[in-house]
Parts: structure tokens; C-alpha cells; sequence
């Protein structure tokens, strides 16, 4: 990944949609890709990832609009793809969107991937298949080593990564092994940012209650739509229990359900708290990005939709008079 050799001109306008889970991001987006004939380009983890679909909340096809949308089932379940393989492919589909003289809508959900994307990833060592499978076995026979070892040597990291996302703590571990440095430490140096480009982001900020309920509402729908008989065809299908997608949530509880481990109340139970977790720690996250327009509803709100389109007009008609 590298935009060293930035291409001669001014930068092109990326429209970029930011917010908790449930906020209504798709909404807003496939609206203003609509109203500036534009092309969205996903920034979800688990949306990458073929075959998964209620529990990712992917935008159904017939509710798109005829908006094209990239960066969706891209992956096989069992496939290794990072932040630094999203951000890769995701900046060649920019400039595919840009030639066309289309405008390009990033949305989701990942704060890491839209940091990998707009700012680059550091230039750690690559990875070792060998030691991380080593780094996960350990961990999975004493749950909690991973994090306790990165709050020693990286208390950064230790700060930004979950204490269950293992993962991402083998990987923290696993760059620590391999540079002998801490991966915070080697993020501020060497990045490699989106110079061609410039993003102009509109957040939701919903009432963090009625958030709460409308979450809590979709996981019901969810599990009524059939996430359980997904998971089950899934598994009949021959994807392994330990494929990426399935450590998500929904997938998650819905294993353990099937196992026999968790009865249904507690699934969706789990679910709705997890879900709610996780928009938590989306505030948190964004609320460190820089230069948000942060609307305080949801994106198929009427007033909310009309107050991005406005900040959007605005953006683009000052980038004109910058660069013209």
C-alpha cells in the first residue's frame, strides 16, 4: 500500500459517513451518493466477508437504490484479511470511482479500517502464520494472557484493542516478538496517508437511549429473520467455527446457541448487551476522529439527511475555490 507518487492535481472530494451501529449510516449514505451521484465503498470488517448476511446488516440489494456498492463479499470466510488488505484494495476502488467522475461515499462502522484507509497503516513486520497460531493456542488455554502481556510492554494498544479480540492482540504481541518494539510505537512512524484525496465527514449522533432501543429492536428482527437457521447453513456448508466472520457478534452468540451452551433468551440477551457495547466503544472512537460534522439524529431522519447535504454542498463548493 503506498501513495508515494501522488497524482499531479487537486485532490478529490470523498464523502465519509461515521456513527455507532444502528445509527443509520447506509441510509445517509445511499442519500447523498443519490444526491451527488456517487458510489459507496463499505467500511465494515465483517461486511467484507461473503455468505454472512443477517447478522452483518448488509444494506439488502433491493434496498440500495440502483447505488453501486463496493467493498462488500469480497472475502471467503476462512480467508486472512487486515486492516492493510481493506485499505489496499479499497484505495484502488477510489480512483477507480474517481476516474469515472463519480463521487465516492465511505460508510461503516470499523474506525480502524477508515484509519487504515485515510492515514495508513505503520510498516510493521509482516506476518508469521507460525507464531500467531502459537500466540492464539496460547491464549485460548489461558483466556486473558494475550491482553495482560500487552498492557505490559504496549499499554497503548492494550487501551485500544478488546480484551477479546484476540486477533488483534496475537497481532500486537506478534509485532512486539518479531521488532522488539510496541506496535503504538511503530504507528506513528512510517504511515503512508491518502494524499490524493480529501474526506469530508458527516457523524451521527443519535440520543443514545433511543439508539439503545432501536438496537435492541434489530437484534429481535434479526433472530426472527433467521440468523440461527443462517449460522446453521453456514456451518452445513463447511465453514469451521473459528472463521473470522463467526467470532462477530450475532455469529458469536448464535454459535453457542447451537452448541447448546446458552438457551435463546440468553442469546439475544447477550446480543442486545454486546450490541450495545459495541456502539459505545464506536463513540469513543470516533469521537477522537478529526474534522466530524457530528448531526445529532439518524440517517433516514429528514432533518438529519438535509443538514449533511447541506454540509456536503458546502465542503465541495470551498474545495472548488481552494483548488480552482
Amino acid at each position: 500500500m503506498s501513495d508515494r507518487n501522488v497524482p499531479q492535481g487537486k485532490p478529490a472530494p470523498v464523502i465519509v459517513v461515521v456513527g455507532p451501529t444502528g445509527a443509520g449510516k447506509s441510509d445517509l449514505a445511499i442519500s447523498l451518493a443519490l444526491e451527488f451521484d456517487g458510489e459507496i465503498v463499505n467500511c465494515d470488517s465483517v461486511q467484507v466477508y461473503r455468505h454472512f448476511y443477517i447478522g452483518t446488516a448488509k444494506v439488502p440489494l433491493s434496498e440500495r437504490r440502483g447505488v453501486p456498492h463496493h467493498m462488500l463479499d469480497i472475502v471467503e470466510p476462512g480467508e486472512p484479511f487486515t486492516a492493510g488488505d481493506y485499505a489496499r484494495v479499497a484505495r484502488r476502488v477510489l480512483r477507480q470511482i474517481r476516474d469515472r467522475g463519480k463521487l465516492s461515499v465511505v460508510v461503516g462502522g470499523t474506525g480502524f479500517y477508515l484509519r487504515a484507509l485515510l492515514e495508513g497503516l505503520f510498516s510493521g513486520p509482516s506476518q508469521n502464520q507460525a507464531l500467531r497460531a502459537r500466540l492464539i493456542s496460547r491464549e485460548q488455554a489461558r483466556p486473558g494472557l494475550l491482553h495482560r502481556f500487552i498492557r505490559r510492554i504496549d499499554p497503548a494498544s492494550a487501551k485500544r484493542i478488546h480484551q477479546n479480540d484476540r486477533n488483534k492482540l496475537a497481532r500486537a504481541a506478534e509485532v512486539y516478538a518479531l521488532s522488539r518494539r510496541p506496535m503504538s510505537e511503530l504507528f506513528q512512524s512510517g504511515r503512508d496517508p491518502l494524499l490524493d484525496f480529501h474526506a469530508i465527514k458527516i457523524g451521527l449522533n443519535p440520543p443514545r437511549q433511543a439508539l439503545y432501543d432501536r438496537l435492541d429492536r434489530r437484534a429481535e428482527a434479526m433472530v426472527a429473520a433467521g440468523l440461527g437457521e443462517e449460522v446453521q447453513r453456514l456451518l452445513n456448508a463447511g465453514i469451521p467455527q473459528d472463521a473470522k466472520p463467526f467470532e462477530s457478534i450475532g455469529y458469536a452468540q448464535t454459535l453457542k446457541l447451537l452448541r447448546g451452551e446458552i438457551c435463546p433468551a440468553e442469546a439475544l440477551q447477550s446480543l442486545q448487551q454486546d450490541t450495545r457495547r459495541y456502539a459505545k466503544r464506536q463513540w469513543t472512537w470516533f469521537a477522537r476522529e478529526r474534522d466530524v460534522l457530528w448531526l445529532p439524529g439518524f440517517g433516514n431522519d429528514e432533518a438529519i439527511v438535509n443538514a449533511a447535504m447541506k454540509a456536503v454542498r458546502t465542503a465541495l463548493s470551498e474545495l472548488e475555490k481552494i483548488h480552482r
